[in-house]
């Protein structure tokens, strides 16, 4: 399983809208979005417009092309466009990703993994 998070930058003009379009997203998009393969997907918003997302997944290049290649996610996507500063492209195709350096159940893995080790 791949932790994937991204960034964006949200008009802050546009927040109330973007949030109102949010609420909910269409269902037949959330229906792509898991066959996707996506999971645990999360928006947060964050001061002046700043948008983080995660999600999990087991292929990310895979379910990328699923949705690039989905009517439904380029409808919305296209719509979704406009609200976003600095993007060339598709949001759901050029977010920046971020660099995973903390992970609590990893560590914690592997702490356990090197204690049992030690105690042998």
């Amino acid at each position: 399983m791949t932790r994937v998070a991204f960034q964006l930058q949200i008009d802050p003009a546009l927040i109330d809208e973007y949030v109102a379009r949010h609420t909910p997203v269409w269902p037949e998009m959330l229906t792509e979005i898991e066959a996707a393969g996506r999971r645990n997907y999360s928006l947060f918003l964050g001061d002046g417009g700043r948008l983080f997302g995660y999600y999990e997944v087991d292929d990310d290049t895979a379910a990328q092309a699923y949705l690039a290649a989905s009517p439904i996610a380029a409808r919305w996507e296209a719509e979704m466009a406009h609200f976003f500063i600095g993007l060339d492209g598709r949001p759901d195709q050029a977010a920046t990703p971020l660099a995973e350096v903390f992970n609590l159940h990893d560590q914690l893995a592997t702490a356990a993994a090197s204690s049992e080790s030690d105690s042998s």
